[in-house]
């Protein structure tokens, strides 16, 4: 990786996509004696024990396959050709801006990655963790994380997103879009003994750690394995990188979803949101950086939503009745 890549650090990191932010200091349920609703007692033990959760089968096949194709679509590749994978106009941004590097791909609002979002198991899961089906969703980007071009090679590395220091909870999700059973294709890495032994490794760091490079060297990193249409949920707290594609000719492709408790008083917030999915526009913050071609608002529609979709957006308050 270049210079540039290398040196990222948490004080690079700036303003957010807005859709990932939380308000307030929202907290993770505690289980009580309330029903789950989509996780069994196993996954929920799996949760609290290891940071991570995989909701099987949390989106219809036919939905996944159908975003397969369109990420292809967008990014103007062949998956049966991989002479399309490498023009030189992405082989630069690979090389040079850490999103590509990592494979994002800047599509948010196509109506099938709405109705994923909008499936009423993803939303049940989240719900779950969260104690409240009160929740706004993310409004994210996909990932196509390639073999690397001859050359050149993503190496990734363990990371936290958010401060683990931090008052607030946070959680994060991945809609896997194609099948990850192959080591080789990469994937989601993790540290579960980390997340459980978090405050005495703590106290070995510097005061001011930098949680976006921590050093984790000599923890074991476990590999979580995705077939198509999984659902990856984790704690924000979960150091967790991403493994890179050594494959011959496979591709890893992914959503990005996550759901945080609504936020209805915050007017602005709200009101960007259904700006947002209504004229079919790219958030913006830290690594987002848009699609220079207007794709999703020149050829696309705005989704349609049902009335679940309608309140994980905020368009429709979640005090009215479905």
């Amino acid at each position: 990786m270049n210079d540039t890549i290398d040196t990222i650090g948490k004080h690079s990191i700036g303003a957010r996509n807005p859709s990932t932010v939380g308000a307030g200091v929202p907290r993770l349920a505690t289980r009580g004696n309330r029903a789950l609703r989509v996780l069994s007692e196993a996954d929920w033990r799996h949760w609290t024990e290891n940071g991570y959760v995989v909701v099987r089968n949390a989106v219809p096949r036919d939905t996944v396959e159908r975003i397969e194709a369109l990420i292809w679509a967008f990014e103007e590749m062949d998956p049966a050709d991989p002479t399309t994978w490498y023009p030189p106009e992405k082989v630069k941004l690979r090389r040079t801006e850490l999103s590509y590097n990592a494979g994002m791909v800047e599509l948010y609002h196509h109506q099938l990655l709405w109705d994923a979002r909008q499936s009423p198991r993803v939303h049940g899961a989240f719900a779950d963790v969260w104690g409240t089906p009160e929740l706004w969703v993310s409004i994210d980007r996909v990932n196509l994380n390639l073999p690397p071009e001859p050359g050149f090679a993503f190496k990734g590395f363990m990371h936290y997103d958010y401060d683990p220091d931090g008052a607030a909870d946070s959680v994060q999700g991945v809609l896997s879009i194609s099948d990850q059973l192959d080591p080789d294709v990469g994937g989601f890495t993790c540290i579960p003994q980390l997340f459980r032994d978090y405050p005495a490794w703590r106290a070995r760091q510097p005061a001011d750690f930098d949680w976006y490079r921590p050093d984790v060297a000599g923890l074991p990193v476990e590999r979580v394995p995705l077939a198509k249409g999984d659902l990856l949920i984790f704690n924000s707290r979960l150091c967790h990188g991403i493994r890179q594609n050594v494959s011959r000719g496979q591709a890893r492709l992914a959503q990005y979803i996550a759901m945080l408790p609504a936020r209805e008083d915050d007017v602005a917030a709200r009101e960007w949101r259904v700006r947002c999915w209504r004229e079919r526009l790219a958030p913006q913050g830290y690594s987002l950086h848009g699609d220079a071609r207007g794709i999703e608002r020149t050829r696309y529609d705005t989704a349609q939503l049902t009335p679940l979709g309608e309140r994980l957006l905020g368009l429709t308050s979640w005090r009215e009745r479905i």
